[in-house]
């Protein structure tokens, strides 16, 4: 989850996406649950992940990391 909201931390930056703008595409009356996605200490629901994607014009996997990649020997 750490890698995820990272991954969507660094879009919206390249975006140039704030806070306040998820905040107010996703009607949020406070911007708890954006911060939340973005420590990975939650991921946000599929249908906020559909969005969040549209938004920052990226498919959804590209914005979930599912595992990191593990050194090669």
């Amino acid at each position: 989850m750490d890698k995820t909201g990272q991954k969507i931390a660094k879009e919206c930056r390249q975006q140039g996406i704030t806070i306040k703008d998820l905040q107010t595409l996703f009607g949020f009356a406070a911007p708890n649950a954006i911060y939340r996605w973005l420590r990975g200490e939650t991921l946000p629901t599929v249908d906020h992940l559909v969005i969040l994607a549209h938004a920052l014009k990226v498919p959804v996997d590209e914005l979930l990391v599912l595992k990191e990649k593990e050194p090669e020997h």
